[in-house]
């Protein structure tokens, strides 16, 4: 199993059996021009989509042009994106929290968010992989008062917790790592691994400031978590899930 770092929070993740592609905003280079244009797109075997809300920098409309030249893909999208993107496909399995799509080959349930749509539980190939779409601990310390900030952290926490209850340990974990937050931008990742025991952390949503993401890796090397550098767009991660 591998796992493609595309760009923003998009990755695809390669099995033998399938490809699960996640949040696609852009490919590596360009949004039409890198690894899953080139490679990934074109993979023998099950192709599955997600996409964790409608936001322009997780959802692009151009996933449903790959029906056209790949028969067996299937769709998973949170609910949200049908009305704010008016999307009328017939072919999509669409998913509310606490919703789950299931077949032979992968397990996807829908947790919640603290922004819009939905963060995303999936089980494949015995690995349990979590992707958190727009799940963070949004706390704006330096903009907002205390008591916005502790609310907005509050409802992070009881999402976690939900999370932990059902999943206490999990294989990878791709989270928000967003500098924009101010000095204390890595607490939401912090809280998470500290709520659920994770194996393989990769940040994501740090709009190409690699250094500012990568300065998770020391916390996680402290607490004997895996945390490879990422460097660079169309990054690939071999043996991460052992």
């Amino acid at each position: 199993m591998e796992l493609i770092y595309l760009h923003h929070s998009g990755f695809a993740i390669l099995t033998e059996q399938c490809t699960v592609i996640i949040d696609f905003y852009e490919d590596s280079l360009s949004e039409n021009e890198g690894i899953l244009h080139n490679e990934i797109l074109n993979r023998e075997g099950k192709m599955y989509v997600l996409a964790s809300h409608f936001h322009a920098d997780h959802f692009n409309k151009q996933i449903f042009e790959w029906e056209n030249n790949k028969k067996d893909i299937t769709y998973v999208l949170s609910n949200d994106i049908r009305k704010r993107r008016k999307i009328t496909s017939s072919s999509v399995n669409w998913l509310k929290k606490g919703e789950t799509f299931c077949d032979e080959l992968i397990k996807v349930k829908a947790f919640g968010s603290t922004d819009v749509g939905i963060s995303f539980m999936i089980e494949i190939q015995g690995k349990k992989i979590f992707h958190a779409g727009d799940l963070n601990n949004w706390h704006w310390m330096e903009e907002s008062s205390e008591e916005e900030w502790k609310r907005d952290e509050k409802k992070f926490l009881k999402e976690i917790e939900l999370i932990s209850n059902e999943y206490p340990n999990i294989d990878l974990a791709m989270f928000p790592i967003d500098p924009r937050l101010g000095k204390e931008y890595m607490r939401g990742g912090i809280q998470f691994t500290q709520a659920i025991k994770t194996s393989v952390f990769i940040p994501m949503h740090f709009w190409g400031d690699f250094n500012s993401a990568n300065e998770f890796q020391q916390y996680a090397k402290d607490k004997g978590i895996q945390s490879p550098l990422i460097t660079h767009r169309g990054q690939i991660f071999k043996k991460l899930l052992l």
